[in-house]
């Protein structure tokens, strides 16, 4: 199952500038090298070292937009719980290939699988569910849960990369 990420990663051994530099990428990703080399008082080629090292570590994954689902028309945020009988390997791999399924983990607990769907409206949810999830074999139950308000996103990243520069300090 390699096409999924599973939570066991090695732990990447990163010193004060290494995570500094991802600070800066957290802040602004598109920052050319030049850029974060003055910030950091290093050479503009040892970032693009760095930069390569923590990619290849897995550390950095890509850099990615942030995209208004609502602004696209997809206003509908939609978390369905599954009860999967047998084989949740296929049933994740098949939930993955619907288009309106953002992402798929896998849980501890009364269910099996968290799937997190983005949808237009209630009539474009039920044809998700009808014509794709409840069609899929093994899928035993699925009950779904409309957010109907959320927080601004926090600055995760930064607070998390705060947490491992104390760590680093002590």
């Amino acid at each position: 199952m390699s096409e999924f990420v599973l939570g066991d990663s090695q732990k990447a051994d990163l010193d004060a500038t290494d995570l500094r530099l991802l600070s800066l990428l957290v802040s602004d990703a598109r920052a050319s090298q030049r850029k974060i080399a003055r910030e950091l008082s290093i050479s503009a080629p040892t970032v693009g070292e760095r930069i390569a090292r923590l990619e290849r570590e897995g550390v950095i994954r890509g850099y990615r937009a942030d995209v208004d689902w609502g602004a696209l028309g997809f206003p509908m945020q939609v978390y369905a719980s599954i009860i999967a009988a047998s084989n949740q390997a296929s049933v994740l791999r098949a939930l993955h290939e619907i288009s309106e399924v953002e992402q798929v983990l896998v849980v501890t607990g009364s269910m099996d699988l968290l799937a997190r769907l983005r949808v237009r409206d209630s009539t474009h949810l039920r044809k998700v569910l009808l014509e794709a999830i409840w069609e899929i074999p093994g899928v035993t139950r699925v009950e779904t849960l409309v957010s109907l308000a959320e927080t601004k996103p926090k600055d995760f990243l930064q607070g998390m990369i705060g947490v491992l520069q104390r760590d680093h300090e002590d």
